[in-house]
């Protein structure tokens, strides 16, 4: 195999990645090692729109072309070199939400992210009615939501999808879905590796006194497992892609997959008693199960691995943002002392010398709410920082209880696998801006969840990275590998990363907080009903 990355853009061997993450588009193009050669970015954010976050077509689609833009720009400047042609492509973007499409392709409602909470209801009867718990960020409580609000486009879907599952539509023309973002729009049965045909059957009979034209699988995509066609891009998507012209149609592209599909494959955690927890913006951590769990529980989702095993998925509206938020705060006060800012070392600085603070942050609480929390039964949030007049007030407790609260709701829903039902996990990796301090997150975490945290240095390449190694396992895998021996054997092959196994005080310390933590929710409960 050529180590020339020039010749295997030339040649046409290179894959693509791209992934629509919350705050950044990310283009990664690979080798034929699965060595990142060339990327490309554009930062977007999400906007609250009559009470619902959402972005726009039209933010989408020049979020795309501006992304590609940079990464044939960074092409052109490391290698001098036109992408002509490309091996294969693959699209991945944050999972959930509501894309709804009528037949002449028009979306019929702004796009509805994950972030939406306004679903309680839908969830909730949902959840019931199928005996499997439904969040509130699924596509099928935004449906079902719009359907009990009385929205009149309800009746024109034609093609209900999630942001993946858009763009790789209007690239390919095929209405498909990668079986791990499928999963978090309608369960799935790990058996079939398709959407599960009792709770099919339950929702169109629920549904049916409404008199729509459609069925429920007339307007879901198909689910494709990893490795299966998923069709070609299109000489239009082509150049939806690419608007310079240069990108020319013809490439396989394999099934998009969700953001939580793409840190399972970039942390080499689809095996069994393997798992990985990505932390940014938001958080959720995937455990790949043995068996199923004992019952339904409202904190945890039930979504599969990108080729259809079951995954005990615990996900968290918010992570890094209030964290982030303080740390921009020390950065106003160094500009103020006229001290030049490198935010690298503002966010080294403080969060190793947060190690230095108590175990149980010195009686120092936050909660970094800026959205709603369902696992802990918040539909808004408010971000809080409290204390008593008793508590160790100090930089160090004050650093160390921001991160303990940006994992804090993760510990609550892990506690119910590793306490409750017992399950078992050889490796868990970290991924994230979380962890981009070394070993500060990993230790924070790995005493969260009393679990040894694993970081590769790979982690750092995100989703991109992930969506592109399934586009090469689409066209690369001649031997027909499973997807786990494929990732062991072809891309990792043998490199588990960075290992820090949590110590007993920092255990002990997380536990007397998250103890706290729960005893002080009616206080930020108050919060979101009183501040406005």
């Amino acid at each position: 195999m050529t180590n020339n990355p020039k010749a295997t853009i030339q040649e046409g061997k290179a894959i693509l990645g791209i992934e629509f993450g919350s705050t950044r588009i990310k283009a990664v193009l690979i080798d034929e090692n699965n060595i990142p050669i060339a990327q490309g970015s554009h930062e977007w954010e999400n906007q609250l729109i009559d009470g619902l976050w959402t972005y726009s077509i039209e933010a989408i689609w020049n979020g795309v072309q501006n992304c590609y833009a940079d990464l044939r720009a960074n092409v052109i400047s490391k290698y001098d070199v036109e992408i002509e042609q490309l091996a294969a492509i693959g699209v991945s973007a944050m999972m959930h939400g509501y894309m709804a499409f009528n037949e002449k392709q028009e979306i019929l409602a702004p796009f509805r992210t994950w972030r939406n909470t306004n679903t309680a209801e839908a969830a909730a009867k949902l959840s019931e009615l199928f005996h499997f718990n439904i969040p509130l960020r699924w596509s099928i409580s935004h449906l079902y939501q719009a359907i009990l609000n009385k929205e009149d486009h309800v009746n024109d879907i034609n093609f209900l999808t999630t942001l993946a599952g858009y763009i790789h539509w209007q690239i390919t023309g095929k209405r498909v879905l990668g079986v791990g973002d499928a999963s978090g729009m309608l369960p799935i049965d790990s058996k079939t590796k398709n959407y599960d045909a009792e709770m099919i059957r339950k929702f169109d009979e629920l549904v049916s006194p409404y008199g729509f034209d459609w069925k429920i699988t007339d307007i879901l995509p198909q689910v494709l497992s990893a490795g299966e066609d998923a069709g070609t891009l299109t000489a239009e998507g082509a150049k939806r892609l690419d608007i310079s012209g240069h990108l020319k149609p013809g490439t396989p592209v394999c099934p998009p997959e969700g953001d939580a599909g793409t840190g399972m494959v970039a942390t080499n955690a689809v095996r069994k008693r393997t798992g990985n927890v990505s932390a940014g913006t938001s958080s959720f951590s995937m455990i790949v199960l043995e068996k199923a769990l004992s019952r339904p529980y409202e904190m945890i989702d039930m979504v599969t691995t990108p080729d259809g095993s079951p995954v005990a998925m615990v996900h968290c509206n918010n992570c890094t943002s209030d964290l982030n938020a303080w740390v921009n705060l020390f950065k106003e006060y160094q500009e103020l002392l006229g001290i030049p800012v490198d935010m690298n070392e503002v966010f080294g600085k403080l969060y190793n010398h947060a190690l230095k603070g108590d175990a149980d942050c010195g009686g120092l609480m936050a909660y970094n709410y800026i959205s709603g929390e369902p696992v802990t039964g918040l539909a808004d949030g408010r971000p809080l920082f409290m204390r008593s007049a008793k508590s160790k007030f100090n930089l160090a407790n004050f650093m160390r209880a921001n991160l303990y609260a940006s994992v804090g709701v993760l510990k609550i829903g892990n506690d119910i696998l590793f306490n409750d039902e017992k399950v078992k996990v050889d490796r868990i990796t970290g991924h994230g801006g979380l962890f981009k301090t070394p070993g500060v997150g990993q230790r924070i975490l790995a005493a969260a969840i009393n679990s040894p945290i694993s970081v590769m240095e790979t982690a750092g390449e995100g989703g991109a990275w992930g969506i592109a190694l399934l586009a090469g396992y689409l066209v690369n895998n001649k031997s027909k590998m499973n997807l786990a021996d494929y990732l062991d054997k072809k891309v990792f092959a043998g490199n588990t990363g960075v290992e820090i196994a949590p110590t007993k005080e920092d255990v002990e310390g997380f536990n007397e907080y998250i103890k706290e933590y729960q005893n002080c929710l009616p206080v930020e409960q108050e919060a979101v009903k009183l501040k406005k």
